[in-house]
């Protein structure tokens, strides 16, 4: 594909769309219509929201655990088709979305990023301070979505169906989730606001899915998607990145030491896309938005391919009119000289 298009609009474009049918798709199929449009989508779309059309695989993979694996355990029968059918097709029709995409449903599709998204530019309107996570910093972040994916989505469930832990912990992680919250609020339902009473683990539950709601909206005016670097659909992804056909590919180049500018164009800030090539470049954070192709000076160092096939690759030309209206970090827009000056050309 040639770059005379701006990747960066297009991808807005897709987001603010798939925002529409994550959240309202509902409207067009009706609620729950041949369970919804698929239970097993690989970005956060809250099943929670009555209006949306399709919900993500995180709450029927915590419900296979919860109701037929971890019941299965204590009732003391075998790992059959009973069991493991139901969660085998859960993982497979989530590898069939994410076989196309990759972890680009985490940047072109989950409604969360984009809202996120669109708050970080209302940061930048705003003036906001930009902060930014250095490479110490963002090492001491990443460990988190693995917590995440492995106690609230997947041994919870797994012990609550076993009996072992309450049952009010059978989907933590929905009950958690900030997607739950911003979807429904699209919607004009506030039910999912209120804190439940009805229970310890309840209330404690929904503090902290009203706790976390308002750090994403608050942090997302000063940083680059701050729910994403923990959020446990990103480890999920990380696990099956290399399966898929769509991957960003990264060679060599003798300025790489020198320019950075992928990096600081990176709104997951993997400071690797700067200081590594080949396999080790398309790190498990990466939610293949392409801005550090987008923003990398140098023909063909930064690819976006498909299979075989170059969807998008960097280049000089492209560099050059995309840094008139835009800077790595997002907001206003900074000359071609001073680009160049922070590029070291």
């Amino acid at each position: 594909m040639s770059n005379w298009l701006n990747l960066s609009r297009l991808r807005l474009g897709v987001q603010l769309l798939m925002l529409l049918v994550t959240v309202y798709g509902g409207n067009l199929v009706g609620y729950y219509m041949a369970e919804k449009i698929s239970q097993n989508l690989p970005a956060l779309s809250c099943a929670y929201d009555k209006q949306n059309g399709a919900y993500c695989v995180l709450i029927p993979l915590q419900h296979q655990l919860h109701h037929r694996v971890g019941e299965a355990i204590v009732q003391l029968q075998a790992f059959s088709l009973k069991v493991l059918l139901p969660l085998g097709l859960t993982l497979l029709s989530f590898y069939v979305f994410f076989v196309v995409l990759n972890k680009a449903f985490c940047g072109w599709v989950c409604p969360l990023g984009t809202v996120q998204e669109l708050l970080y530019k209302a940061g930048r309107a705003l003036k906001r301070p930009l902060h930014r996570l250095g490479i110490n910093t963002v090492g001491r972040v990443r460990w988190v979505k693995w917590a995440m994916l492995g106690g609230l989505v997947l041994l919870l469930p797994l012990l609550t169906g076993m009996g072992v832990t309450p049952h009010g912990l059978g989907n933590p992680y929905c009950d958690v989730c900030p997607s739950r919250l911003a979807t429904t609020l699209l919607t004009a339902n506030t039910e999912e606001l209120a804190i439940r009473t009805t229970g310890g683990i309840e209330y404690a539950l929904g503090a902290a899915a009203n706790t976390l709601f308002g750090f994403a909206l608050i942090a997302s005016l000063a940083s680059r998607q701050p729910f994403c670097r923990i959020c446990p659909m990103l480890a999920f992804h990380a696990m099956f990145r290399r399966l898929a056909f769509l991957r960003l590919v990264k060679t060599p180049h003798e300025k790489c030491g020198k320019c950075g500018v992928c990096a600081k164009a990176c709104p997951m800030d993997i400071h690797e896309i700067h200081t590594e090539s080949g396999a080790k470049a398309f790190h498990e954070d990466c939610t293949l938005c392409g801005r550090c192709a987008e923003f990398c000076p140098e023909d063909g160092v930064i690819r976006l391919k498909f299979g075989p096939l170059t969807l998008f690759r960097s280049s000089r030309g492209y560099y050059k009119a995309r840094v008139k209206v835009d800077q790595p970090e997002g907001g206003q827009k900074v000359s071609f000289h001073s680009r160049r000056e922070a590029a070291g050309d």
